[in-house]
């Protein structure tokens, strides 16, 4: 058997959780939550959306507390015939409690300085209580496995279960400029810290093999499967040293001064039972058969017995009980460079520039629980893109406010496979994300906003797969903005992401297709309290 729990756990949990391309998290603030488009934003958020826009809040110091409650549902339906199940369904629930965005900002003059906290990338913990299809194909292809070997088995279970949780915390700073009353210029950086950690077992695999060859506990009942495979390398040493045995009494036969060409039917009935068992085992006649081609024939399947204990003894190993317990940590750094430019009173046009942030993993395994997956100290490249953002704002009239955004993300300078050393090429396009929201002014103090974002995604085949996917979507979000006072703003929002279905087409063990369907929801909520101590 395959080694069991092959899976790399770390794409379920790492990819971005709501707004943004396929690492990269990009709903940072309430506001985002109720308009789905914030690149030209000259509001508190701008530390994060549009650092060089921080300037046009006037001289003062300024404060951003943000939280958004996040829910995702991952759903893998797989067509694969030996799961037990028709289609068989997998649902993985990914939450996100608390997603905090925190801003603040001080101008004075020309000059304004900025910072910010968010999630960056991740930001959630994810819980698989059945597996995935990668994880359960490993255990239901025994049962093919051992039909090919001519050993009845009909039916297979096993415990699974897996739990991750990951987060990149983001932490900026930015240094802003403005020029003139029109051009404003930032410059930042921003650290990001990133941890994953992972808990989740493979226990319990059990087969039902009708095979008493191998003992009497295996005449159809469900046992563990390590128990039956470790009973089948015993029985199969055990056949091979006595094939070894049975030919050195033949050769010793010949020796003793009978032809080679002596029938096997002319030695004693014993020896005769014997070698014809053990042929038999290797699946081979004994009938007609002399003593010399006997014996030569059971020196040639003796090795073969071995050899097939062998692997009995590596299936015994590979469906042990497999446990983990690991944590991948690390961090790097990302420039930043954002300029905005307001040609008029109802206009406002924002441009931000991200640089790639190489970003290398350390893994640590607790406990010596690998699992077979993760090995200590090794290193895991999750490099997060460059992007570039654009965004409008423009008022046709006083009290409404329309605002367009634009987010390419080069993915195809990035190396999405986490390995160093190995190549796959799984982007075709860059990722692209766009989208209109509005905000209408009810009163000087109640403010109504709705929004749009679409994404769509520029993976291949090879990035697909049940333990990551990513598909276009379309999002929806709504809400309000209230002042509460002339210093504290309120802003209360909820979204909702539509995904496209994934689908990709496979071979199983016996070389036909079957098709795995991905599919994917999200709805979040947020709040956001904005604080103004201008001058």
């Amino acid at each position: 058997m395959r080694k069991l729990l092959t899976f790399f756990a770390a794409t379920l949990i790492t990819g971005s959780l709501l707004a943004g391309g396929l690492v990269t998290n990009t709903n940072q603030s309430a506001m985002f939550t109720r308009l789905q488009n914030r690149n030209a934003s000259t509001s508190i958020d701008a530390a994060y959306f549009n650092p060089a826009g921080v300037t046009k809040l006037g001289d003062g110091f300024f404060v951003s507390l943000n939280n958004q409650t996040i829910t995702q549902t991952q759903t893998v339906i797989s067509t694969n015939q030996f799961l037990a199940g028709q289609p068989k369904k997998y649902v993985g629930n990914v939450s996100a409690p608390i997603f905090p965005g925190v801003y603040v900002a001080y101008n004075t003059g020309r000059f304004s300085v900025s910072a910010g906290f968010n999630p960056i990338g991740g930001g959630g913990g994810a819980v698989y209580k059945t597996g995935l299809p990668s994880f359960e194909m490993m255990v239901a292809n025994i049962v093919p496995s051992l039909a090919s070997q001519k050993i009845p088995t009909t039916a297979y279970s096993a415990d699974i279960y897996f739990k991750g949780s990951s987060v990149y915390f983001g932490y900026q700073a930015n240094v802003g400029y403005k020029i003139n009353d029109m051009l404003s210029v930032a410059a930042g950086v921003r650290l990001v810290t990133a941890t994953n950690k992972y808990n989740g077992y493979l226990k319990n695999i059990s087969i039902n093999p009708n095979y008493p060859a191998f003992g009497p506990n295996y005449t159809g009942g469900m046992v563990l499967a390590s128990d039956f495979f470790t009973s089948g390398a015993t029985f199969l040493n055990g056949l091979a040293a006595s094939a070894t045995g049975a030919a050195s009494g033949l050769t010793a036969a010949i020796g003793g001064g009978l032809s080679a060409a002596t029938p096997l039917s002319a030695m004693p009935p014993a020896t005769v039972a014997g070698v014809t068992q053990l042929l038999g085992a290797a699946g081979i006649s004994a009938v007609g058969m002399n003593i010399g081609t006997a014996a030569a024939t059971l020196n040639a399947v003796a090795p073969v017995f071995t050899n097939n204990a062998k692997t009995m003894t590596e299936n015994a190993a590979g469906t042990q009980d497999k446990n983990v317990k690991a944590s991948e940590s690390g961090h790097g750094i990302t420039p930043i460079i954002s300029a905005n430019f307001s040609p008029s009173d109802n206009l406002n046009i924002a441009v931000r520039y991200e640089f790639k942030t190489e970003l290398d993993l350390k893994t640590k395994v607790g406990n010596n629980l690998g699992g077979g997956i993760f090995v200590d100290g090794t290193k895991v490249v999750a490099d997060m893109p460059a992007m570039l953002a654009i965004g409008v704002d423009y008022k046709p009239i006083d009290k409404l406010t329309l605002s367009l955004g634009f987010n390419t993300y080069f993915d195809k300078n990035t190396d999405y496979d986490g390995s160093e050393t190995v190549t796959v090429d799984e982007i075709n396009k860059n990722f692209l994300e766009y989208g209109l929201g509005l905000e209408y002014s009810l009163t000087d103090k109640l403010r109504i906003s709705g929004g749009w974002s679409h994404t769509d995604t520029g993976v291949n085949l090879n990035y697909q797969g049940d333990q990551r996917f990513s598909t276009n979507t379309n999002s929806v979000g709504g809400g309000f903005g209230y002042r509460i006072t002339p210093m504290i703003d309120l802003n209360i929002g909820g979204q909702y992401a539509f995904y496209k279905d994934g689908s990709k087409s496979f071979m199983d063990i016996t070389s036909t297709s079957y098709t795995e369907t991905y599919q994917k929801s999200t709805w979040m909520i947020a709040v956001g309290l904005d604080f103004s101590f201008g001058k």
